[in-house]
């Protein structure tokens, strides 16, 4: 066991800005903007100073809506300094979706963007708040949301009833230094800090309440299995909203003072040529992010020779793309990460000395200070090693429970502390975990399990195919019959048919996936999961589509 960071998120910056004040500690090289350590501080103990001017309080609840942007990151730390929990909001959100987030997580304060892509943000608030554009700044009442009484808009562009951020800054030049020293004072390592909504795939999204405690050690231990230090520069394009950028990402670099270069909304042409101009030392994605980049036409003309390590994770990391990764990016040393939101998020982590082998083959071992089993689903058996079963998890990082929803927490979390993910996985002797499909992901066909991550592997062996994606159908004689959503690689041609021939002898009979479609793109959510639930809803169509024109 090693000894636990007993810091809160405010206090682990100001201890790296004492450190390293004249190191970089924010690049967007798209903007020319670039701060030192010191000069991060500074800024966010001002927002934080200025959420303090308007009234927010420690525990109060200010929700950030907006991509990558260089507000969103202050945010995240000048509420690690006041003590206000920050609620991330999904950059995908419709109006139902944020109606159901303010009013359960019961938000005083929102912080968002004018728009995204060919959404309008602030319209859609007004759609849900209309008493915003006759009202005050700061003095909201709303029938539909009660605790919601600020509005900031971020942008020079001033609208009805909001503030703008500048406004905040502004406001933080009234609240002396000593105020804010002891507000960070009354915060507690073991306070909430960060709440994430679950994506919801079954039922309502519920509030993840994750603490100091929780985040500034996952971050660490995290930069510590990628080899991370300050002289690192980690380009981060997964969004900041998800646990995968503002703690595999933002945090574990705050964590060893490493530079964050973050790219305020994903494109492969805009990472590749970020690595390339900042020499970043680390790159963060999920597969889909990785195939898009190793796939982009210009992909030879980036020199990327600067990369070293960064992490994979998010959904199943394809073997083939993993390889990719380490032979034609040169980042030698990716790891791949394997957790949920409830254990804030990372369990298990390959290490950068790994074989290559163990890196492509399994989501590593447990982290320091973090439990891992494997039991007997349904049950707290633990099963032999090498015997699949569901993973659980204890220690540190798993969540303080959902937000005003103690059934849900209780049936996630066991009497004895442990942490029931749902996903089904194997242990070997070392204790390298591989993930091997979720509990409620697994088809069954005839009485037989099947678990489509082992035929995605197989068929990602295929030289046509890009990317692939099993789901179960329902089925009248069987139960129910795989489907294989496939991508195929630009330029190529294959048949159903002739993918099914490829199966045959390889992979048992009952494997063989009884439909297989072709599709360009996968439903994902803004993380970059693919909604294989939406995937389930499509088969369906199609196949009930099929069996009528028969």
């Amino acid at each position: 066991m090693t000894e636990l960071l007993n810091l809160t998120v405010g206090k682990l910056l100001e201890e790296k800005a004492n450190l390293h004040p004249n190191h970089e500690a924010v690049v967007y090289a798209d903007r020319g903007l670039r701060m030192t350590y010191r000069e991060f501080d500074e800024y966010c103990r001002l927002a934080a100073k200025g959420f303090m001017k308007l009234g927010l309080e420690k525990g109060e609840h200010i929700a950030a809506w907006s991509t990558n942007t260089p507000e969103w990151l202050t945010c995240q730390f000048a509420t690690g300094k006041m003590g206000a929990v920050l609620v991330t909001v999904n950059t995908n959100y419709q109006t139902a979706e944020l109606e159901y987030l303010l009013k359960q997580s019961d938000t005083t304060t929102i912080v968002l963007m004018e728009n995204y892509r060919d959404t309008s943000y602030i319209e859609m608030l007004y759609s849900i708040v209309p008493e915003l554009k006759t009202s005050e700044p700061g003095k909201l009442q709303s029938k539909r949301l009660p605790f919601l009484k600020n509005v900031i808009v971020l942008g020079e562009k001033r609208f009805p009833g909001a503030f703008c951020w500048d406004d905040i800054i502004k406001m933080g030049e009234c609240v002396t230094e000593e105020d804010l020293n002891q507000r960070m004072e009354t915060l507690e390592p073991d306070d909430a800090i960060n709440m994430q909504y679950t994506s919801g795939t079954t039922g309502f999204p519920k509030g993840v309440m994750l603490t100091h405690t929780n985040i500034v050690n996952n971050g660490y231990n995290i930069a510590n299995c990628m080899r991370l230090t300050k002289d690192d520069r980690l380009c981060i394009p997964v969004p900041f909203f998800h646990c995968f950028g503002c703690v595999l990402g933002t945090m574990a670099c705050v964590s060893v003072g490493a530079t964050i270069v973050p790219v305020q909304e994903f494109s492969p042409k805009a990472v590749l040529q970020t690595v390339q101009d900042e020499k970043c030392t680390g790159l963060h994605g999920v597969p889909t992010m990785f195939i898009a980049e190793l796939n982009d036409p210009e992909f030879s003309k980036y020199d990327l020779s600067s990369l070293r390590t960064g992490i994979m994770a998010g959904s199943n990391c394809p073997i083939e793309v993993m390889k990719g990764v380490i032979e034609n990016m040169g980042a030698s040393e990716i790891t791949i990460a394997y957790g949920q939101t409830e254990s804030s998020p990372v369990i298990t982590q390959t290490r950068t000395d790994d074989p290559i082998e163990v890196r492509v083959e399994s989501v590593g071992r447990a982290l320091p200070n973090v439990e891992v089993k494997i039991v007997e689903p349904g049950t707290n058996k633990e099963v032999p090693r090498g015997v699949q079963g569901e993973l659980c998890t204890r220690g540190y990082h798993v969540m303080k429970g959902y937000y005003k929803n103690p059934d849900a927490t209780k049936e996630a979390i066991d009497e004895e502390g442990w942490l029931h993910t749902g996903d089904l996985a194997v242990m070997d002797e070392n204790g390298y975990c591989k993930i091997t499909g979720r509990l409620k992901d697994m088809i069954i066909r005839g009485g037989e399990n099947i678990y489509p991550r082992e035929i995605e592997e197989f068929l990602y062996t295929h030289p046509a195919i890009l990317d692939v994606q099993v789901v179960g159908v329902p089925d009248a004689v069987y139960g129910e019959e795989a489907v294989a959503w496939v991508i195929l690689k630009e330029g190529e041609e294959v048949t159903a048919e002739e993918l099914r021939e490829y199966c045959k002898g390889k992979i048992s009979r009952h494997k063989i996936p009884r439909y297989i479609e072709f599709i360009d793109a996968y439903p994902m959510t803004a993380s970059g999961k693919i909604q294989k639930f939406r995937l389930r809803e499509q088969a369906k169509e199609v196949i009930e589509k099929a069996n009528t024109l028969k």
